[in-house]
């Protein structure tokens, strides 16, 4: 096993490892920016290096300045996290050159599956359902010309990157002109690489991913599935599992997950990848197709380690090892319903970012619930990385349960001093829909009200009257001494701060 893991990362995904890498007996460094010297994931690691100035592109993307920093302190490998660097073959070839172990797929899997178009090849050749599409569309003629045989309404997608950028749907030949000219501008902008490909829109569908697990001695597993229909702008916002459908019966999980393993093992995939599927649910039952896949660690993975008991970050150290997995399908465990709540540092209205100083923070406690956190209190959020700043994730044995107990702990969550999702997260979890597991990737679209700064429920005004009263009591300000003098009850100052 390794004696030392540096992180090429920050915030909340590397104080993760951290913790596994310490459970088990293993040194950590971390690497940060001017903007991170004072990050959490600085302090949860036995070394720190600094790698450059607050821009991305001159710390965390500085491939060169990552391998130095594990040179400089003996690390012996390098975990990626997700995001960042985590999919790019630079950085595997970098290590490979170095000797130091990347905790992550090979090179050649990384090509394949990094780009879409050789993604889709890839898996014909394997024999995965695929929705219907045209690869490398070069100019608006050529989506025109693959319209004609695929029909409206279409997806554009840029072909060397994901994260929703490029992304359009369009219904209808002057949509397409339109779309095709901005879809394109966006992924040479974002990958360098303007191609784009199109295939059906399935208007009417669920995200529904599959967790794979691979070792480099012939074994790889599935460990169920996660539904991440809950997106805005092509992001995710909630995810659970297992899916809700009523339609996901054991042998459609069976079925989508010996698929996923087929798409693993068809690039020879080692370490934890997830295989993303759209999920048409129809009269005559289900219907899936493959999208990609992922070939890091997700952000989502807490559900599914709380589902099936796995440390899904220890397995990966130790393949990456060359440690066998340790067991097989039969071994793979479900157990109860989770979910998770990305917490933003953003308008929760607009899903603007909000950056800056958080003044007062408290997270929830009690059974069943797990937090992942990037900042504490007194904390400044940074406008140029990512706005999440935590995961909250619960279990219940059921998921009514499970969603109930997530409430509560939104309920309890406190943080001031910027904006946050919290209240778009307490009102999409007490609607109906939602509740009843009955929604598609759509669901924001067509339930406006969960995001509307419209009246809010009594619920939340209490539980936002009962943290005002908490910071109060805590912060002891001249004004909260003014308002004792008065002879208020912290509620009552709460309820006046509501009003």
């Amino acid at each position: 096993m390794f004696q030392k893991v540096l992180v090429a990362n920050r915030g909340e995904i590397a104080a993760r490892v951290f913790r596994s890498c310490r459970a088990h007996g293993i040194a950590t460094v971390a690497v940060y920016s001017d903007a991170d010297a004072e990050a959490l994931h600085v302090a949860a690691a036995d070394e720190a290096v600094h790698i450059g100035p607050t821009p991305s592109a001159e710390s965390y993307l500085r491939v060169d300045r990552i391998i130095e920093a594990a040179q400089r302190t003996g690390a012996d490998a390098i975990h990626p996290g997700y995001g960042f660097l985590s999919e790019r073959a630079e950085l595997v070839e970098a290590c490979e050159a170095s000797g130091i172990t990347f905790v992550g797929p090979s090179v050649h899997a990384m090509h394949v599956m990094g780009d879409k178009v050789r993604a889709r090849r890839a898996m014909q050749e394997a024999g995965v359902p695929l929705v219907p599409g045209r690869e490398d569309i070069t100019d608006v003629e050529q989506a025109l010309e693959a319209a004609k045989e695929i029909g409206y309404p279409l997806m554009i997608k840029a072909s060397a990157g994901g994260g929703g950028k490029g992304m359009r749907i369009v219904h209808g030949e002057s949509e397409l002109r339109r779309g095709f000219e901005a879809s394109s501008r966006e992924a040479l902008a974002a990958f360098g690489d303007g191609r784009v490909f199109v295939e059906r829109a399935v208007m009417a569908a669920r995200h529904v991913e599959i967790q794979i697990m691979a070792d480099a001695k012939g074994t790889t597993v599935y460990l169920n599935e996660r539904d991440c229909s809950v997106q805005r702008r092509h992001q995710k916002v909630i995810e659970e599992a297992p899916c809700p459908s009523p339609q996901m019966s054991p042998a459609v999980r069976k079925e989508m997950g010996e698929v996923a393993v087929r798409v693993a093992e068809a690039v020879d995939y080692v370490g934890a990848g997830t295989v993303e599927f759209l999920f048409e649910e129809t009269p005559e039952g289900p219907r899936f197709y493959f999208l990609e896949m992922n070939t890091r660690l997700q952000v989502e993975h807490p559900v599914t380690e709380a589902i099936t008991g796995r440390d899904l970050v220890w397995d990966q150290l130790r393949v990456a090892a060359g440690q066998p997995l340790g067991y097989g399908q039969a071994e793979v465990g479900l157990s109860g319903h989770a979910v998770e709540c990305r917490i933003y540092a953003e308008d929760p209205v607009r899903f603007l970012p909000s950056p800056g100083r958080i003044l007062e923070l408290r997270w929830p406690q009690g059974e069943g619930v797990r937090i992942d956190a990037a900042v504490d209190g007194g904390c400044e959020v940074s406008s140029h990385y990512d706005p999440m700043i935590a995961k909250i994730t619960v279990w219940g044995p059921d998921r009514l349960s499970a969603i109930d107990r997530m409430r509560r702990a939104l309920g309890e969550t406190v943080i001031l001093g910027i904006e946050t999702n919290l209240a778009f997260h307490l009102r999409t979890l007490a609607e109906a829909d939602f509740r009843a597991g009955e929604f598609t990737t759509h669901y924001i679209d067509e339930h406006p009200q969960v995001v509307s700064a419209g009246e809010i429920s009594d619920e939340a005004a209490a539980a936002l009257a009962a943290a005002a009263a908490w910071t109060l009591a805590q912060r002891g300000t001249a004004a909260t001494r003014e308002s004792g003098r008065a002879g208020l009850s912290d509620w009552q100052r709460a309820q006046r701060w509501r009003q």
